[in-house]
């Protein structure tokens, strides 16, 4: 069978499957690791290949184990998998050593499969934390935690990414980053990313109030998109690539939600939460730490390197939000749900 092989670490995750799916649209053949066979049968539903073109291995990025036989025979590796904490850590480093480890496990893989280009998934969170009322970033900024409280996520981001420049530094393995900032768009499977869980928890009526948080939006299609032209365009190597289309408040989201959709959306709440409650929650809950560090501040990540160097042109912010909500159970099963179409 023809096609370049590539190989996608955690295929079962949010921005993995949607890589595979692009990849295999764009005709390369995929081989994609998975914690367990089981979950091969999700990421062939998820990305609709059925045959010979996707291929599985077996590897979990806390472990030695397959990493050397996934990446064998492989032109390229796009490293998307990373540990997400579930609830609050007892020490950061139960967060940030899985990830700076699994990284460099996963290069090592590649380097010693003489691949051509290994592409990480790394985040927006290793560029804009440290920097006081900076409001816009580029590729050039490096999140400081010397400068500011980092929850145990974005260090592991900022670990596991400057591990894998440290490791290649200096050798002749090609390197590129991509640096999604908050990943919307639709959901392919049962399981909710971090954004897919908070809007459907806000077309629940799960919380009662939205949090003053403003966010950098990209579509998880254009950052599988970016991901592909990180891998094969000559000008990416050894650079990283902000993936960034626009800039939203939750409040603006929750109000876009109510507008676009309706009825299926009349539990979306139109109060805002004060700061201090989500204050009170970051204290136990590590994913409201997330929303923590970004009340009051605006980090907008610019997107203009990767539009200007690989001819990268994603869909606004707002296309993402909605097609992510359209996406969801919540909206799929309403009896209103297929009006939101």
């Amino acid at each position: 069978m023809g096609g370049e092989l590539v190989l996608v670490t955690g295929g079962s995750g949010f921005i993995a499957a949607h890589c595979v799916a692009r990849l295999l649209q764009q005709g390369f053949r995929v081989r994609t690791t998975v914690r367990s066979p089981r979950r091969e049968a999700d990421v062939r539903a998820m990305t609709g290949e059925d045959g010979e073109a996707l291929t599985f291995a077996v590897a979990d990025l806390m472990s030695d184990d397959g990493w050397d036989a996934a990446a064998a025979g492989c032109d390229y590796v796009l490293h998307v998998a990373s540990p997400v904490p579930q609830a609050k850590p007892r020490h950061e480093d139960e967060v940030i050593e899985p990830a700076r480890q699994g990284a460099l496990r996963v290069l090592r893989a590649a380097r010693g499969a003489g691949v051509r280009r290994t592409v990480l998934t790394s985040s927006f969170a290793a560029v804009k934390y440290g920097h006081g009322n900076r409001r816009v970033f580029t590729e050039d900024d490096w999140s400081d935690p010397a400068g500011g409280a980092m929850a145990a996520y974005p260090k592991s981001k900022l670990a596991a990414e400057r591990a894998a420049w440290d490791l290649v530094r200096g050798g002749d393995m090609e390197l590129a980053v991509v640096n999604p900032a908050a990943v919307f768009g639709p959901a392919l499977g049962p399981d909710l990313s971090l954004y897919a869980a908070l809007v459907d928890g806000l077309l629940r009526g799960a919380m009662r109030a939205v949090p003053k948080m403003t966010l950098s939006v990209v579509d998880v299609r254009d950052v599988a998109d970016l991901h592909v032209r990180a891998m094969t365009d000559p000008a990416a190597a050894g650079e990283r690539f902000l993936a960034a289309a626009g800039v939203l408040t939750l409040p603006q989201i929750a109000a876009l939600l109510r507008e676009r959709l309706g009825e299926v959306a009349e539990r979306v709440p139109a109060r805002t939460m004060p700061d201090w409650v989500v204050r009170l929650a970051g204290r136990f809950d590590d994913r409201a730490a997330l929303a923590v560090s970004e009340l009051g501040v605006v980090r907008e990540a610019s997107g203009e390197k990767a539009r200007k160097v690989l001819g990268w042109t994603p869909r606004p912010a707002e296309e993402a939000v909605l097609d992510l909500a359209r996406s969801l159970p919540v909206v799929k099963e309403h009896p209103a749900g297929a009006a939101t179409a």
